[in-house]
């Protein structure tokens, strides 16, 4: 289906990544409804927007208040179309030993479990169509070792083969699963803690960013892949993990 023809479902579209997503879909004449915790940072990136945006309250982490925010915006587009998560505290990286086994169990409510509770409550209504887009934001520390991110790192491992093996099961209904994996991206909430805060964390992307040769990710750059794998011409690409990071690796 055609961009313009689309109704877009952007959890963790209020900020971000998620946002610049949003308005590219917008310009692209699709119906978008994005998806918050914070009912007034939604309403107002909602109306930013303009007329064809909506917005839905619902913590992603708790299942309960995801199969609610499925069935409202599926009712009120008529359709769920493509599916962008771009879910995910902004947690800083940090060496194993340093955290608390409560860090652990937090990253992996907030970090993890969302993008699964959202790809299973969007996918009948999916399978009813015969047809869909499902794209994840997730992270090049899903495919390289880096220290301090070794638990975001098994999150961002495992949305990645997530999305793997529901694009393998649901191709039969039409279905197709890709993930995005940034690296560093200009302009977000994270990098922004990370440039303010000057801990650890920072001192590693710190090193990251003169790698980027090609210049410096910005979500506007995930927002012209995720256009691409929502259309027509990506219609026989299912199951992958796009690497979009200025040359800071080659993974």
């Amino acid at each position: 289906m055609e961009i313009a023809a689309q109704s877009v479902l952007i959890p963790g579209g209020t900020s971000g990544i998620g946002l610049a997503c949003a308005r590219a879909f917008v310009a692209a004449g699709a119906t978008v409804c994005l998806v918050g915790r914070n009912p007034e940072r939604g309403s107002a990136a909602a109306a930013q927007l303009g007329p064809r945006a909506s917005f839905i309250a619902a913590d992603c982490s708790d299942p309960a208040q995801v199969e609610r925010m499925v069935a409202e915006a599926a009712a009120q587009m008529g359709r769920i179309d493509t599916l962008i998560c771009s879910l995910g505290a902004n947690r800083l990286p940090e060496l194993l030993f340093r955290q608390s086994l409560e860090d652990v169990r937090a990253s992996l409510n907030q970090d993890l479990a969302p993008f699964l509770y959202v790809g299973r409550a969007v996918l009948p209504v999916m399978m009813a169509q015969n047809s869909g887009s499902v794209i994840n934001i997730a992270s090049d520390a899903g495919k390289l070792a880096t220290p301090g991110e070794s638990v975001i790192g098994a999150n961002m491992a495992a949305i990645i083969q997530f999305t793997r093996g529901l694009a393998i099961e649901a191709k039969r209904n039409g279905i197709r699963a890709n993930t995005i994996t940034p690296s560093l991206v200009e302009g977000t909430p994270l990098t922004d803690r990370l440039t303010a805060e000057g801990t650890f964390s920072a001192k590693i992307f710190a090193k990251a960013r003169p790698l980027a040769r090609l210049g410096p990710t910005t979500p506007e750059d995930l927002a012209a892949l995720a256009i691409f794998l929502a259309s027509p011409a990506a219609a026989r690409i299912t199951g992958q993990a796009i690497s979009v990071n200025g040359g800071i690796s080659a993974i």
